[in-house]
């Protein structure tokens, strides 16, 4: 039976894209393998993302046998999106009607889901779990053997295994060798918790259309409601000159519903800050012999629609199912090939979700651009019309439709509902101008992030000769 060496990460094949900075991501291994897990730190990590898991991502945990891991801290059920703009909301609920009546979204405090995944792989009698951190990858020969790390005493020690699995989070140090990493910073979170505070929609994540950019609300326990301001840009208003809090309270509290205005104030004035860079990062692997990358270290999208653990869960079920038919892994460069599937595999899914989370970012920021104010309120209306026009969009949002093609005709049909509206019931000059820039816009924001994407294996896959590829014999 072969091994596992992985540094940030528990198995049942389980990660978590938005865990530590070591990432803690969680595998469970049910095949007999041995695993060695690396974790910069064990305590209960203490975070502002990675708080949210959609119904997509929740049916992973069912699949992997993991549902019990969000039981007993707290974790709210989530059943859909509450949209604010102008003083109109609108709300979108998930199309939850042909699953069993557990079957939700869930949002919790992110540490206590981590320690819950750490208990569930601890306990497995074929997993090593040791604190610790990794210096850097063990090379021979263009193989990975393993790593080099220095334990919780201060103690250098080398770990060998015939697949070592780098999840060390948006932060990567260890990346570099196994991908292309073009990172994106388009803005930061500022967050902050809202004690005893009544959400308009009760379990139900909130997004502000605010500006300069959306501001999120979701549940967390039942008595605390975690806040996240995005600030566009890579620098947040300093915090120790008091200008974040005047920041907060001149522009961003007066954008918000009534009835967490006086929550979100007590917060500001509780000064209990904390600051996230929001990163962009498409796929773009080395496939390397002897190495795989998971979570936020291979791919990341904006955190903007919650959508980060769900690639992660199931970019595991992808791995898992690839290795349980396996019972030898020690040839690299035969299992190196056979795991190429993986990258086109995993594509509906991180693809739709990636695509989406960064194309509603673009347009839901605010903007001077008179074309782009149309595209922003398009979307709201759109969505605001119920039916298909919300369920297709929100099934996209949640993990429940994985299909590419239908994000598309959905992003266009938005543009195309926006040009509409200038030209009905006269269009004149200006109007159509306005309407051709909104589909300029429109195609300028998702076609790039298509391309990055992968044209090929997003919308193609049967194409790709390695989506076929069969276990090793051996």
């Amino acid at each position: 039976m072969g091994s596992f060496l992985l540094e940030g990460i528990y198995i049942y094949i389980l990660t978590a894209s938005h865990f530590n900075r070591k990432s803690n991501v969680y595998l469970k291994m049910q095949d007999g393998r041995q695993v060695h897990v690396i974790e910069r730190d064990l305590t209960e990590p203490d975070r502002i993302v990675g708080e949210l898991l959609q119904p997509g991502g929740y049916l992973k945990l069912i699949e992997l046998g993991l549902e019990d891991c969000v039981e007993k801290i707290d974790a709210q059920k989530v059943f859909g999106y509450a949209l604010f703009k102008d003083g109109k909301h609108t709300r979108l609920s998930y199309s939850l009607e042909k699953f069993h009546s557990d079957v939700a979204g869930r949002s919790f405090h992110n540490g206590r889901f981590i320690q819950r995944m750490r208990d569930k792989a601890g306990s497995l009698p074929n997993v090593q779990l040791e604190q610790g951190t990794v210096i850097s990858l063990l090379e021979d020969k263009g193989t990975i053997r393993g790593v080099q790390y220095k334990t919780k005493d201060g103690q250098e020690l080398k770990a060998f295994a015939p697949l070592t699995i780098v999840c060390d989070g948006c932060f990567s140090n260890l990346r570099r060798s196994l991908c292309n990493p073009k990172v994106d910073v388009p803005s930061c979170f500022v967050g902050m918790v809202l004690e005893n505070c009544q959400l308009p929609c009760a379990n139900h994540g909130h997004v502000i259309l605010g500006d300069p950019s959306p501001i999120l609300m979701y549940p967390i326990s039942s008595t605390e409601v975690r806040c996240l301001v995005d600030v566009p840009g890579q620098k947040v208003p300093s915090i120790s000159s008091g200008e974040m809090a005047k920041y907060l309270k001149t522009v961003v509290a007066p954008q918000l519903p009534p009835e967490v205005y006086d929550a979100f104030l007590a917060a500001v004035d509780k000064g209990n800050f904390r600051t996230m860079p929001n990163r962009s990062m498409p796929a773009a692997p080395y496939p390397t012999p002897g190495a795989l990358l998971m979570g936020d270290a291979f791919n990341m999208r904006h955190p903007l629609t919650g959508g980060g653990m769900t690639v992660a869960l199931s970019d595991i079920v992808v791995l898992r199912n690839l290795l349980r038919p396996l019972r030898n892994l020690n040839d690299a460069p035969t299992l190196c090939k056979y795991l190429e599937s993986f990258y086109t595999l995993r594509k509906p899914v991180a693809s739709t979700i990636n695509t989406l989370a960064d194309a509603l970012y673009k347009v839901f920021c605010a903007s001077p651009d008179q074309a782009m104010k149309e595209m922003r309120q398009a979307c709201f209306d759109y969505l605001s019309l119920g039916g298909v026009f919300s369920a297709g969009p929100v099934s996209l949002l949640s993990g429940l439709n994985p299909r590419p093609l239908s994000l598309v005709a959905h992003f266009f049909a938005v543009a195309i509902y926006g040009v509409g509206r200038l030209l009905l019931p006269f269009p004149s000059p200006k109007r159509i101008w306005i309407g051709a820039r909104l589909i300029s816009g429109a195609s300028g924001i998702i076609f790039p992030i298509i391309r990055a994407e992968g044209v090929r294996q997003m919308f193609f896959p049967a194409t790709v000769p390695a989506y076929y590829r069969a276990p090793p014999v051996k």
